[in-house]
């Protein structure tokens, strides 16, 4: 599991069946002490986090297990939110992006 950021929604008209009904996010992955790295990605809430929510998400077919229907084709999820993160250089937490 890594964490990132909530910085957005995704809207899609047309869905695989198997995703009706699961909200698509946009999250920023963030470094141990939670600064933005990398590009922000498209993941799939199975944790009804919302914008600014420091989340942990799972790739590969962990991501699909945390859904309602295990055969959805994702292969990113957000899977808890967290609500404070430690590292032995900073903390950090809830929408406050600084500790």
């Amino acid at each position: 599991m890594e964490l990132a950021r909530v910085i957005g929604r995704c809207v899609a008209t047309v869905k695989y069946p198997t995703l009706t009904g699961v909200r698509l996010l946009v999250i920023q992955p963030v470094s141990g002490v939670g600064e933005p790295q990398g590009e922000p990605i498209f993941a799939a809430d199975a944790m009804q986090a919302g914008p600014g929510d420091l989340v942990s998400w799972v790739t590969g077919r962990e991501a699909a297990l945390a859904l309602p229907d295990t055969f959805a084709p994702v292969d990113c999820a957000v899977v808890t939110i967290v609500d404070h993160a430690w590292s032995d250089r900073a903390a950090y937490g809830v929408k406050d992006g600084a500790g």
